[in-house]
Protein backbone atom coordinates (compact mmCIF):
# COMPACT_ATOMS: atom_id res chain seq x y z
CA UNK A 1 0.00 0.00 0.00
CA UNK A 2 1.19 3.52 -1.03
CA UNK A 3 2.64 5.66 1.87
CA UNK A 4 0.27 8.69 2.86
CA UNK A 5 1.65 12.44 1.97
CA UNK A 6 1.21 12.92 5.58
CA UNK A 7 3.36 9.77 6.92
CA UNK A 8 6.06 10.83 4.59
CA UNK A 9 6.54 14.32 5.28
CA UNK A 10 6.67 13.51 9.25
CA UNK A 11 8.81 10.70 8.44
CA UNK A 12 10.92 13.25 6.49
CA UNK A 13 11.06 15.82 9.29
CA UNK A 14 12.24 13.21 11.91
CA UNK A 15 14.73 11.65 9.86
CA UNK A 16 16.61 14.97 9.37
CA UNK A 17 15.75 16.25 12.99
CA UNK A 18 17.73 12.95 14.31
CA UNK A 19 20.07 12.57 11.42
CA UNK A 20 21.14 16.52 10.41
CA UNK A 21 20.48 17.75 13.86
CA UNK A 22 17.36 19.99 11.98
CA UNK A 23 14.75 21.69 13.68
CA UNK A 24 11.29 20.12 13.07
CA UNK A 25 9.29 23.63 12.83
CA UNK A 26 11.69 24.64 10.68
CA UNK A 27 11.41 21.71 8.66
CA UNK A 28 7.43 21.43 9.00
CA UNK A 29 7.77 25.26 7.76
CA UNK A 30 9.78 24.12 4.92
CA UNK A 31 7.76 20.90 3.60
CA UNK A 32 4.24 22.20 4.44
CA UNK A 33 3.89 24.45 1.75
CA UNK A 34 0.84 25.67 -0.19
CA UNK A 35 0.63 22.46 -2.49
CA UNK A 36 0.11 20.37 0.82
CA UNK A 37 -3.53 19.74 2.29
CA UNK A 38 -4.80 21.88 4.98
CA UNK A 39 -5.44 17.66 6.89
CA UNK A 40 -2.08 16.13 5.41
CA UNK A 41 -0.11 18.95 7.01
CA UNK A 42 -2.10 18.79 10.08
CA UNK A 43 -1.39 15.24 10.40
CA UNK A 44 2.33 15.60 9.95
CA UNK A 45 2.91 17.85 12.21
CA UNK A 46 1.07 15.75 14.87
CA UNK A 47 2.61 12.87 14.28
CA UNK A 48 6.26 14.90 13.97
CA UNK A 49 5.89 16.68 17.02
CA UNK A 50 4.22 13.94 18.88
CA UNK A 51 7.34 11.30 18.15
CA UNK A 52 9.89 13.95 19.13
CA UNK A 53 7.40 14.07 22.55
CA UNK A 54 7.34 11.11 23.46
CA UNK A 55 10.22 9.33 22.09
CA UNK A 56 11.33 8.06 25.35
CA UNK A 57 7.92 6.40 26.02
CA UNK A 58 8.03 5.13 23.18
CA UNK A 59 11.12 3.55 22.88
CA UNK A 60 10.79 2.17 26.64
CA UNK A 61 7.45 0.32 25.28
CA UNK A 62 9.18 -0.80 22.00
CA UNK A 63 12.21 -1.93 24.26
CA UNK A 64 9.67 -5.23 25.38
CA UNK A 65 9.53 -6.15 22.38
CA UNK A 66 12.95 -5.99 20.82
CA UNK A 67 16.17 -7.60 21.08
CA UNK A 68 18.58 -4.49 21.04
CA UNK A 69 18.33 -1.03 22.12
CA UNK A 70 16.24 1.13 20.07
CA UNK A 71 18.83 3.41 19.61
CA UNK A 72 21.00 0.80 18.05
CA UNK A 73 18.62 0.19 14.71
CA UNK A 74 18.74 1.41 11.96
CA UNK A 75 17.35 4.95 12.13
CA UNK A 76 14.68 4.32 8.77
CA UNK A 77 13.76 1.36 11.09
CA UNK A 78 13.52 3.23 14.47
CA UNK A 79 11.62 6.13 13.06
CA UNK A 80 8.92 4.12 11.45
CA UNK A 81 8.82 2.17 14.65
CA UNK A 82 8.30 5.21 16.57
CA UNK A 83 5.80 6.97 14.19
CA UNK A 84 3.80 3.62 14.17
CA UNK A 85 3.30 3.16 18.24
CA UNK A 86 2.78 6.87 18.58
CA UNK A 87 -0.03 6.21 16.19
CA UNK A 88 -1.19 3.52 17.87
CA UNK A 89 -1.39 4.95 21.12
CA UNK A 90 -1.95 8.75 20.61
CA UNK A 91 -4.19 9.05 17.58
CA UNK A 92 -7.53 7.42 18.22
CA UNK A 93 -9.10 8.19 14.74
CA UNK A 94 -6.13 6.60 13.17
CA UNK A 95 -7.05 2.92 12.35
CA UNK A 96 -3.96 0.36 13.75
CA UNK A 97 -4.23 -1.42 10.18
CA UNK A 98 -3.00 1.66 8.66
CA UNK A 99 -0.40 2.95 11.53
CA UNK A 100 0.69 -0.79 11.08
CA UNK A 101 1.01 -1.09 7.14
CA UNK A 102 2.20 2.37 6.06
CA UNK A 103 4.68 1.99 9.17
CA UNK A 104 6.38 -0.99 7.14
CA UNK A 105 5.95 0.55 3.45
CA UNK A 106 8.02 3.45 5.49
CA UNK A 107 10.74 1.33 5.88
CA UNK A 108 10.94 -0.26 2.42
CA UNK A 109 10.61 2.58 1.29
CA UNK A 110 14.02 3.53 2.80
CA UNK A 111 15.75 0.42 1.47
CA UNK A 112 15.21 -1.17 4.28
CA UNK A 113 12.84 -3.75 3.00
CA UNK A 114 14.44 -6.74 4.77
CA UNK A 115 13.17 -4.79 8.30
CA UNK A 116 9.39 -4.42 7.22
CA UNK A 117 8.96 -7.92 8.72
CA UNK A 118 10.26 -6.65 11.86
CA UNK A 119 8.38 -3.53 12.05
CA UNK A 120 5.02 -5.17 10.91
CA UNK A 121 5.74 -7.91 14.10
CA UNK A 122 6.72 -5.53 16.52
CA UNK A 123 3.56 -3.00 16.03
CA UNK A 124 0.86 -5.52 15.43
CA UNK A 125 2.22 -7.03 19.10
CA UNK A 126 2.33 -3.81 20.67
CA UNK A 127 -1.52 -2.79 19.00
CA UNK A 128 -2.75 -5.68 21.08
CA UNK A 129 -1.87 -3.57 24.14
CA UNK A 130 -1.92 -0.19 23.28
CA UNK A 131 -5.05 0.57 25.47
CA UNK A 132 -3.39 -0.49 28.62
CA UNK A 133 -1.22 2.36 30.39
CA UNK A 134 2.09 2.62 30.04
CA UNK A 135 2.51 2.41 34.47
CA UNK A 136 1.81 -1.33 33.90
CA UNK A 137 4.75 -1.99 32.51
CA UNK A 138 7.30 -0.75 35.10
CA UNK A 139 9.22 -2.39 36.91
CA UNK A 140 8.10 -2.47 40.53
CA UNK A 141 11.11 -1.09 42.37
CA UNK A 142 11.81 2.03 39.54
CA UNK A 143 12.77 5.21 41.21
CA UNK A 144 10.49 8.76 41.39
CA UNK A 145 13.00 10.02 38.86
CA UNK A 146 13.10 7.47 36.28
CA UNK A 147 9.36 6.81 36.81
CA UNK A 148 8.91 10.39 35.96
CA UNK A 149 11.50 10.40 33.19
CA UNK A 150 9.90 7.04 31.44
CA UNK A 151 6.33 8.24 31.82
CA UNK A 152 6.35 12.04 30.96
CA UNK A 153 9.16 11.51 28.49
CA UNK A 154 12.15 12.90 29.41
CA UNK A 155 15.75 12.94 30.48
CA UNK A 156 15.88 11.21 33.91
CA UNK A 157 19.25 13.71 34.72
CA UNK A 158 16.59 16.95 33.44
CA UNK A 159 14.15 15.23 35.71
CA UNK A 160 16.32 15.12 38.51
CA UNK A 161 17.15 18.40 38.99
CA UNK A 162 13.65 19.79 38.38
CA UNK A 163 12.67 17.26 41.44
CA UNK A 164 15.85 19.27 43.39
CA UNK A 165 14.90 22.45 42.74
CA UNK A 166 10.82 22.36 42.55
CA UNK A 167 10.14 19.26 44.65
CA UNK A 168 7.30 16.46 42.98
CA UNK A 169 4.44 18.54 42.51
CA UNK A 170 5.89 21.42 40.38
CA UNK A 171 7.89 19.04 38.29
CA UNK A 172 5.21 16.74 37.49
CA UNK A 173 3.36 19.70 36.56
CA UNK A 174 6.17 21.23 34.34
CA UNK A 175 6.97 18.09 32.27
CA UNK A 176 3.06 17.59 32.09
CA UNK A 177 2.89 21.03 30.68
CA UNK A 178 5.80 19.98 28.26
CA UNK A 179 4.04 17.19 26.43
CA UNK A 180 0.76 19.50 25.62
CA UNK A 181 0.61 20.96 22.07
CA UNK A 182 1.61 25.14 22.78
CA UNK A 183 -0.80 27.50 21.51
CA UNK A 184 -0.58 29.10 19.11
CA UNK A 185 -0.16 32.99 19.38
CA UNK A 186 0.69 35.41 16.97
CA UNK A 187 2.00 39.28 17.26
CA UNK A 188 0.42 42.13 15.60
CA UNK A 189 2.60 44.70 14.25
CA UNK A 190 -0.08 46.88 13.23
CA UNK A 191 -2.45 47.52 16.20
CA UNK A 192 -4.01 49.92 14.98
CA UNK A 193 -5.91 47.58 12.29
CA UNK A 194 -6.18 44.94 15.09
CA UNK A 195 -10.06 44.33 14.41
CA UNK A 196 -9.33 44.37 10.59
CA UNK A 197 -6.67 41.83 10.83
CA UNK A 198 -8.38 39.67 12.97
CA UNK A 199 -11.19 39.27 10.75
CA UNK A 200 -9.39 38.66 7.76
CA UNK A 201 -8.11 35.55 9.97
CA UNK A 202 -11.70 34.95 10.85
CA UNK A 203 -12.49 34.78 7.18
CA UNK A 204 -9.44 32.71 6.23
CA UNK A 205 -11.36 29.84 8.51
CA UNK A 206 -8.76 30.06 11.52
CA UNK A 207 -10.14 30.60 14.99
CA UNK A 208 -9.03 33.63 16.79
CA UNK A 209 -8.45 33.83 20.49
CA UNK A 210 -7.69 36.45 22.93
CA UNK A 211 -4.46 36.87 24.49
CA UNK A 212 -3.86 35.22 28.03
CA UNK A 213 -2.18 38.09 29.34
CA UNK A 214 -0.50 40.79 26.87
CA UNK A 215 -3.46 43.07 25.34
CA UNK A 216 -1.77 42.82 21.64
CA UNK A 217 -1.22 39.30 21.38
CA UNK A 218 -3.95 36.66 20.15
CA UNK A 219 -4.21 32.70 19.23
CA UNK A 220 -5.08 30.99 15.92
CA UNK A 221 -6.69 27.68 16.30
CA UNK A 222 -7.66 25.82 12.90
CA UNK A 223 -5.07 25.74 10.75
CA UNK A 224 -1.30 27.80 10.28
CA UNK A 225 -1.74 31.44 10.17
CA UNK A 226 1.62 31.34 7.70
CA UNK A 227 -0.86 30.40 4.95
CA UNK A 228 -2.78 33.46 5.49
CA UNK A 229 -2.94 36.79 3.72
CA UNK A 230 -2.22 38.61 6.71
CA UNK A 231 0.90 36.70 7.68
CA UNK A 232 2.60 37.37 3.63
CA UNK A 233 1.38 41.13 4.11
CA UNK A 234 3.33 41.03 7.22
CA UNK A 235 0.35 42.41 9.22
CA UNK A 236 0.94 38.90 11.91
CA UNK A 237 4.19 36.77 12.67
CA UNK A 238 3.84 33.89 15.08
CA UNK A 239 5.27 34.29 18.28
CA UNK A 240 5.06 33.09 21.79
CA UNK A 241 3.25 35.85 23.81
CA UNK A 242 6.16 35.80 26.70
CA UNK A 243 8.57 36.38 23.55
CA UNK A 244 6.20 39.27 22.57
CA UNK A 245 6.63 40.39 25.82
CA UNK A 246 10.44 40.98 26.54
CA UNK A 247 10.89 43.66 24.56
CA UNK A 248 8.55 45.48 25.86
CA UNK A 249 10.37 45.17 29.05
CA UNK A 250 13.05 47.94 27.57
CA UNK A 251 10.51 50.81 27.32
CA UNK A 252 12.06 51.91 24.19
CA UNK A 253 11.24 55.79 23.59
CA UNK A 254 10.38 57.80 20.71
CA UNK A 255 13.85 58.57 19.04
CA UNK A 256 16.12 55.74 21.62
CA UNK A 257 19.54 54.47 19.84
CA UNK A 258 18.56 50.58 19.97
CA UNK A 259 21.01 47.70 19.75
CA UNK A 260 19.37 44.00 19.63
CA UNK A 261 22.07 41.78 20.01
CA UNK A 262 21.98 38.09 19.36
CA UNK A 263 18.79 39.46 17.35
CA UNK A 264 18.13 36.50 14.77
CA UNK A 265 15.55 35.53 13.78
CA UNK A 266 14.59 38.67 14.68
CA UNK A 267 11.29 38.17 16.29
CA UNK A 268 11.77 40.97 18.51
CA UNK A 269 13.66 43.37 16.59
CA UNK A 270 10.25 44.86 15.18
CA UNK A 271 8.68 45.67 18.38
CA UNK A 272 11.69 47.82 19.28
CA UNK A 273 11.55 49.53 15.50
CA UNK A 274 8.03 50.62 16.16
CA UNK A 275 8.38 52.39 19.31
CA UNK A 276 11.88 53.93 18.78
CA UNK A 277 10.31 55.36 15.41
CA UNK A 278 11.88 57.32 12.52
CA UNK A 279 13.90 59.36 14.53
CA UNK A 280 15.21 56.35 16.27
CA UNK A 281 18.42 54.04 15.57
CA UNK A 282 18.10 49.98 15.13
CA UNK A 283 20.85 48.23 15.18
CA UNK A 284 20.03 44.07 15.16
CA UNK A 285 23.44 42.12 15.30
CA UNK A 286 23.96 38.16 15.25
CA UNK A 287 27.15 36.32 14.97
CA UNK A 288 25.80 33.53 12.24
CA UNK A 289 25.43 34.43 8.97
CA UNK A 290 22.44 31.92 7.79
CA UNK A 291 20.28 33.56 10.42
CA UNK A 292 21.10 36.79 9.67
CA UNK A 293 19.67 36.14 6.17
CA UNK A 294 17.09 34.40 7.35
CA UNK A 295 16.19 37.86 9.35
CA UNK A 296 16.51 39.88 6.49
CA UNK A 297 13.97 37.83 4.57
CA UNK A 298 11.57 38.09 7.93
CA UNK A 299 12.29 42.32 7.22
CA UNK A 300 11.42 42.05 3.98
CA UNK A 301 8.11 40.65 5.00
CA UNK A 302 7.87 42.73 7.63
CA UNK A 303 8.61 46.05 5.28
CA UNK A 304 11.37 47.09 8.07
CA UNK A 305 13.73 48.93 6.02
CA UNK A 306 15.26 51.02 8.42
CA UNK A 307 17.10 48.33 10.94
CA UNK A 308 20.63 48.13 10.57
CA UNK A 309 22.07 44.81 10.01
CA UNK A 310 25.69 43.72 11.59
CA UNK A 311 27.40 40.53 12.01
CA UNK A 312 29.15 40.24 14.98
CA UNK A 313 30.79 38.36 17.97
CA UNK A 314 28.54 39.78 20.39
CA UNK A 315 30.85 38.06 23.42
CA UNK A 316 33.98 39.93 22.41
CA UNK A 317 34.46 43.71 22.37
CA UNK A 318 31.48 45.34 20.16
CA UNK A 319 32.98 47.52 17.07
CA UNK A 320 30.45 50.35 17.59
CA UNK A 321 31.79 54.36 18.45
CA UNK A 322 28.07 54.74 20.05
CA UNK A 323 26.53 53.64 23.44
CA UNK A 324 22.74 53.14 22.84
CA UNK A 325 20.06 54.27 24.98
CA UNK A 326 18.72 50.43 25.12
CA UNK A 327 20.17 47.45 24.81
CA UNK A 328 18.31 43.56 24.36
CA UNK A 329 20.23 40.64 25.00
CA UNK A 330 18.21 37.64 23.84
CA UNK A 331 21.04 35.29 24.43
CA UNK A 332 21.44 32.02 23.15
CA UNK A 333 20.73 29.10 26.16
CA UNK A 334 19.40 25.62 26.40
CA UNK A 335 15.51 26.25 25.43
CA UNK A 336 14.57 24.38 28.54
CA UNK A 337 11.74 26.49 28.82
CA UNK A 338 10.13 26.07 25.05
CA UNK A 339 10.66 22.10 25.28
CA UNK A 340 6.35 21.89 24.05
CA UNK A 341 7.13 23.69 21.28
CA UNK A 342 10.70 22.49 20.03
CA UNK A 343 10.67 18.80 21.80
CA UNK A 344 13.72 17.52 20.42
CA UNK A 345 15.90 20.07 22.82
CA UNK A 346 15.06 17.62 25.45
CA UNK A 347 17.33 14.60 23.72
CA UNK A 348 19.93 16.89 23.06
CA UNK A 349 21.09 18.70 25.62
CA UNK A 350 23.52 17.24 27.79
CA UNK A 351 24.43 18.58 31.86
CA UNK A 352 27.59 20.20 30.74
CA UNK A 353 26.27 22.43 28.29
CA UNK A 354 24.68 24.44 31.13
CA UNK A 355 28.20 25.15 32.49
CA UNK A 356 29.62 26.48 28.91
CA UNK A 357 26.23 28.02 27.82
CA UNK A 358 27.13 30.12 31.66
CA UNK A 359 30.66 31.19 30.89
CA UNK A 360 29.18 32.32 27.40
CA UNK A 361 26.18 34.33 28.37
CA UNK A 362 28.20 36.28 31.02
CA UNK A 363 31.07 37.13 28.41
CA UNK A 364 27.78 38.35 26.65
CA UNK A 365 26.57 40.18 29.52
CA UNK A 366 29.98 41.84 30.14
CA UNK A 367 29.87 42.86 26.72
CA UNK A 368 26.26 44.39 26.32
CA UNK A 369 27.10 46.54 29.15
CA UNK A 370 30.27 48.12 28.13
CA UNK A 371 28.58 49.17 25.51
CA UNK A 372 25.40 50.61 27.51
CA UNK A 373 24.89 54.56 27.60
CA UNK A 374 22.83 55.63 31.01
CA UNK A 375 19.77 53.55 30.10
CA UNK A 376 17.99 50.22 30.52
CA UNK A 377 19.43 46.05 29.24
CA UNK A 378 17.11 43.69 29.36
CA UNK A 379 18.86 40.35 29.33
CA UNK A 380 16.31 37.71 28.43
CA UNK A 381 16.62 33.64 27.92
CA UNK A 382 14.29 30.86 26.91
CA UNK A 383 15.68 28.75 29.92
CA UNK A 384 14.45 27.46 33.09
CA UNK A 385 18.18 27.31 34.74
CA UNK A 386 19.49 29.20 37.49
CA UNK A 387 23.29 28.82 35.76
CA UNK A 388 21.85 30.38 32.48
CA UNK A 389 19.48 32.89 34.16
CA UNK A 390 20.28 34.16 37.91
CA UNK A 391 23.63 33.02 38.13
CA UNK A 392 24.84 34.99 34.85
CA UNK A 393 23.07 38.70 36.80
CA UNK A 394 24.59 37.68 39.93
CA UNK A 395 28.13 36.86 38.64
CA UNK A 396 28.56 39.82 36.20
CA UNK A 397 27.13 42.35 37.96
CA UNK A 398 29.66 41.52 41.24
CA UNK A 399 31.89 44.04 39.90
CA UNK A 400 29.51 46.71 38.34
CA UNK A 401 28.15 49.25 41.30
CA UNK A 402 26.87 51.60 38.31
CA UNK A 403 24.25 49.00 37.56
CA UNK A 404 21.49 48.25 39.51
CA UNK A 405 18.68 45.47 38.76
CA UNK A 406 15.22 47.03 38.76
CA UNK A 407 12.51 46.35 41.56
CA UNK A 408 9.73 44.40 41.08
CA UNK A 409 7.56 47.48 41.71
CA UNK A 410 9.72 49.19 38.58
CA UNK A 411 9.56 46.47 36.55
CA UNK A 412 5.92 45.73 36.45
CA UNK A 413 5.36 49.36 35.64
CA UNK A 414 6.98 48.21 31.93
CA UNK A 415 4.48 46.16 31.38
CA UNK A 416 1.56 47.31 33.11
CA UNK A 417 0.70 49.15 30.30
CA UNK A 418 0.39 46.06 27.86
CA UNK A 419 -1.71 44.01 30.08
CA UNK A 420 -5.27 42.34 30.26
CA UNK A 421 -7.40 43.20 32.68
CA UNK A 422 -7.14 41.36 35.84
CA UNK A 423 -3.35 40.40 35.04
CA UNK A 424 -1.50 41.97 38.56
CA UNK A 425 1.84 42.84 36.88
CA UNK A 426 3.63 41.54 40.10
CA UNK A 427 2.60 38.11 39.85
CA UNK A 428 5.25 37.98 36.24
CA UNK A 429 8.44 38.88 38.29
CA UNK A 430 10.32 37.64 41.44
CA UNK A 431 11.18 39.36 44.42
CA UNK A 432 14.48 40.53 42.36
CA UNK A 433 12.43 41.78 40.24
CA UNK A 434 12.83 39.34 37.54
CA UNK A 435 10.31 38.12 34.46
CA UNK A 436 9.17 34.84 34.68
CA UNK A 437 6.70 32.56 33.26
CA UNK A 438 6.49 29.04 32.70
CA UNK A 439 5.23 26.37 30.80
CA UNK A 440 1.55 25.48 32.32
CA UNK A 441 1.48 28.89 33.90
CA UNK A 442 0.13 31.45 31.32
CA UNK A 443 0.00 28.87 28.48
CA UNK A 444 3.38 30.17 27.04
CA UNK A 445 7.03 29.16 26.83
CA UNK A 446 9.39 29.16 30.23
CA UNK A 447 11.04 32.81 29.86
CA UNK A 448 13.38 34.81 32.11
CA UNK A 449 14.54 38.73 31.98
CA UNK A 450 16.43 40.49 34.23
CA UNK A 451 15.76 44.09 33.45
CA UNK A 452 19.54 46.10 34.33
CA UNK A 453 19.75 49.81 34.81
CA UNK A 454 23.04 52.00 34.20
CA UNK A 455 23.17 55.14 36.32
Amino acid sequence: MPVSAARKIAYDVLRRVEGEAAYATDVLHTELGAGVRADDAALATEIALGVLRWRGLLDFLLQRALKKPVERLDLPVAIALRMGLYQLRFLERVPARAAVNESAELVKSARKSSASSLVNAVLRRLAAEAKEPPQKFLPADISLTERLSILHSHPAWLVERWLARLGEMQTTSLLQANNRTPRLACSLHHPERREGILESLRKSGLGVDPGCFLQPAFAVTGGSPTRTEAFRRGDISIQDEASQTIPLLLEVQAGDRVLDLCAAPGGKTPSLARRAGKNGLIVAADRHAHRLRAMREQFKRLHLSDVRIVELDAATALPFGIQFDRILLDAPCSGTGTLARHPEIRWRLKPEQLSELNRVQVELLTSALNQLAPGRLVYSTCSLEPEENENVITEVLRGLPNIKRLTASEAALSIAPHLTGGIEPKNLFDDAGQFHTTPGGYQTDGFFAALLQKK
